[in-house]
């Protein structure tokens, strides 16, 4: 699957920076073209997280709006099969349910367009999210304004990022904490539950004694079973970790709000908690002291928001969470996280610098000494790379 609509130019080509008299420049105007692509990003090693695995690539959709001024905006759909949805579902969601509802619309009618689009298909939460980012990035950048000041302004330049260590072989991810300690990172977060309780504790008991300047994080992705599961998270928070996240399937709501009550390290969930209907129910059953807020799987920057806010009213914490995603997404969350004061525990948007063979950005997603700078031009900030497009989308 590749790019669909014939005939547009390739990103940053054509009047979109126009100032000639008679060129559309406002939010009044049509989105004429809606192109799709359907990539396989490479990966530099396999990564086992809990209830799966991600090996040789990871498969996102990339949705390019343009508006008849010419400007484009751009939205990514990451998926995980066992997570979220498949790449197949966020393509035919945006090909066959969504495109009716965008095209031929105002760029300034970003809520009803949003609103149709919920209404077109059940769940498909990352095609939505994809929508929702490339809409805010093509009125970004008509109106000249960062997709932050879009959602209502900035509370922090940088972001703190966590780098997840999740390869089967260890001996490479003793590599790469050398290597992001270098660069400046002192967030990890450790993925377990996948390959046996003596494994998990002796990286534990490696990384305490050999990285001591990392604050740690674990998270078993649903991997635990409901029968050991309180024995072997009591055993991880022996080690105390910053949290522990979402160590059971996400419908054992009971099982999550006993291991709670039974551990002195903050407990969070992520597969619990999709989006604001999730986070209701998480709050009134307490099943944890914090929430991972995803732009895929809440369906977008506006209702990932609403997590993050019901948390915190409800005295929770919140950070930035990622699928597997290239640097497209991550600046969809950055600039979320931007605009978000209640996410207060970093992000986790790594993957384009540490994970990818190669991302599809024109320019390096901006994270250097381990925080994630949030840009300030126009929409996303960042275009991809028309290119690495084409070239990824035929391999897929």
């Amino acid at each position: 699957m590749g790019r669909l609509s014939a005939g547009l130019e390739p990103a940053g080509v054509g009047p979109a920076n126009s100032t000639s008299e008679g060129t559309v420049s406002d939010l009044d105007q049509t989105i004429i073209g809606y192109d799709l692509w359907h990539l396989a990003l490479p990966v530099v090693s396999r990564r086992d997280h809990g209830i799966g695995a991600v090996e040789g690539t990871c498969e996102i959709v990339v949705l390019r709006l343009t508006a008849e001024g010419g400007q484009n905006g751009w939205g990514e759909a990451a998926p995980w099969a066992v997570f979220t949805g498949s790449p197949e579902a966020s393509y035919a969601a945006l090909d066959r349910y969504i495109r009716p509802h965008v095209v031929g619309r105002r760029v300034g009618d970003r809520a009803a367009i949003l609103a149709d689009a919920a209404r077109a298909v059940a769940h498909c939460t990352e095609a939505k999210a994809a929508l929702e980012t490339a809409l805010l990035d093509l009125t970004g950048r008509i109106a000249g304004l960062p997709v932050w000041a879009l959602l209502g302004g900035k509370c922090r330049d940088t972001i703190p990022l966590s780098v997840s260590i999740a390869n089967p072989d260890f001996d490479a991810d003793i590599d790469l904490l050398r290597r992001i300690r270098d660069d400046g990172v002192r967030l990890i977060k450790l993925k377990t539950g996948f390959a046996g309780h003596a494994f998990d504790i002796l990286r534990l008991e490696r990384i305490a004694r050999d990285f001591p300047d990392f604050e740690v994080r674990v998270d078993f992705n649903q991997g635990l079973e409901p029968g050991d599961a309180l024995a072997r998270v009591r055993d991880i928070a022996a080690f105390s970790p910053a949290f522990i996240e979402q160590p059971v399937r996400s419908h054992h709501f009971g099982l999550m709000r006993e291991i709670r009550s039974a551990i002195q390290v903050p407990l969070l969930a992520d597969e619990s908690v999709f989006g604001p209907e999730d986070m209701t129910r998480a709050v009134t059953e307490g099943i944890a002291d914090g929430v991972s807020v995803k732009i895929m799987k809440a369906g977008g920057m506006g209702r990932a928001r609403a997590v993050a806010q019901m948390a915190a009213a409800a005295g929770m914490t919140a950070y930035g969470g990622d699928m597997f995603e290239s640097g497209l997404a991550h600046l969809a969350g950055a600039h979320m996280i931007a605009a978000t004061p209640e996410i207060t525990l970093g992000c986790e948007f790594y993957q384009a610098q540490y994970y990818l063979a190669e991302d599809i950005l024109e320019a390096p997603f901006p994270s250097q000494g381990g925080k994630v700078t949030v840009p300030d031009g126009p929409g996303l900030g960042i275009r991809p790379d028309f290119d690495k497009l084409q070239h990824l989308a035929n391999a897929a």
